[in-house]
């Protein structure tokens, strides 16, 4: 799709934004939550996300307000299904400034179904154009803590990631919480990993040049199939790509308090996720879920790491790059400024999504022809 362009409907909007901010007018903005600022001591007070989000940010997040969002915390896990997503403010953007909504083209798209342990769930295969069998694959878990959203909600990262790394992606369905607690969706992710290394064949895929990602709890998902297939004897992955992964338990790092009242995801919306997902709270203590300070991270594939500036959890993202280096894994990270949690499937309107996109894709294609991507920073 085309950029979003510069004399975008909401940039008067935008404009006025920022003005509030410069005129201190910050608690007019109070429902896009607080972010850290670089100033330390406007860092101790919070600051509006607007404040710390870069031009493109801030606009898909004005779109995501208009769109009327209820706190997640404050719903029920069916109603909060209910609710706008940052994909849903993309589309908004597109929409308001004339552009297309289609979705970015792939070759193929099919729908198939993966027996489980818990019932059948469901799975999207995305082809990427103009290549040749077998392709590689990614097995892709979207976000929603365990407990919102589906393959349509995280429908563009699969695209995009399938275009630009040149595999099939394999975007898997799980079980969520609370109507299935922890360890169903992990249990399902590892199912998925199974059912692409027994099947990639039959569509195209080759079964040995299979990597794993997942943006948020799937980051966490992604990086938990990888320590299960190692210790159960299963071909490792040849790359895990980790998008603002949930890493660790622990809530009072320094970005969950910078970033305590941000949007899309704050600090809040963690705990119900926990919640809602965990059995009690001693499951947030098993490694599956505090990766950070799980004791086996050593042999695990080469891994990609992505964080975000306004984000919740972006020191426990870092924290675990530092772990698995530590572990001897070999670790490429980056952290993007000026954007919030979610931002990777934003890329037609939020240019560092697009960054991150090319980012983790030139990792991925580097890992399927058995190169060395290097360390990264």
């Amino acid at each position: 799709m085309k950029n979003r362009p510069k004399h975008s409907s909401l940039a008067p909007l935008l404009m006025g934004a920022v003005a509030l901010v410069a005129l201190g007018a910050c608690q007019q903005m109070s429902n896009l939550g607080t972010a850290v600022s670089k100033d330390p001591a406007a860092a101790a007070q919070g600051v509006p996300t607007l404040a710390s989000a870069d031009t493109d940010m801030a606009s898909a997040l004005l779109a995501l307000q208009a769109l009327g969002p209820k706190p997640i915390e404050t719903l029920s896990a069916p109603e909060a299904r209910k609710q706008p997503t940052l994909g849903d403010a993309v589309k908004k953007l597109l929409q308001d400034d004339g552009q297309s909504t289609a979705p970015e083209a792939v070759a193929s798209v099919r729908n198939v179904s993966i027996p489980g342990p818990g019932g059948s769930q469901p799975a999207r295969i995305y082809v990427p154009g103009a290549a040749r069998s077998p392709l590689p694959v990614i097995v892709y878990y979207h976000g929603g803590g365990w407990v919102i959203a589906d393959l349509d909600t995280y429908d563009a990262s699969a695209r995009a990631l399938a275009n630009q790394s040149g595999a099939i992606v394999l975007s898997a369905e799980y079980r969520k919480g609370p109507e299935s607690k922890f360890p169903a969706a992990h249990e399902d992710a590892l199912t998925a990993y199974r059912w692409a290394q027994a099947n990639a064949s039959q569509f195209g895929g080759d079964p040995n040049r299979i990597a794993v990602a997942g943006e948020s709890a799937g980051g966490n998902m992604a990086i938990g199939v990888s320590r299960m297939a190692k210790e159960q004897g299963l071909r490792p992955p040849v790359h895990q790509a980790l998008i603002y992964p949930v890493a660790g338990n622990d809530m009072n790092t320094e970005s969950y308090q910078e970033n305590e009242n941000a949007k899309p995801l704050n600090k809040a919306m963690m705990g119900w996720f926990f919640d809602k997902y965990l059995r009690n709270p001693r499951d947030g203590n098993n490694p599956l879920i505090n990766v950070v300070d799980a004791p086996d991270l050593a042999g695990l594939p080469p891994t990609t790491i992505v964080t975000a500036e306004i984000d919740p959890l972006r020191s426990e993202g870092q924290l675990l790059a530092q772990r698995l280096r530590n572990a001897g894994v070999e670790v490429a990270s980056n952290n993007y400024e000026g954007v919030t949690h979610e931002f990777f499937g934003a890329a037609p309107v939020v240019e560092k999504a697009k960054e991150a996109q090319a980012y983790v894709a030139s990792r991925l294609r580097e890992a399927f022809v058995g190169g060395s991507a290097g360390s990264g920073s």
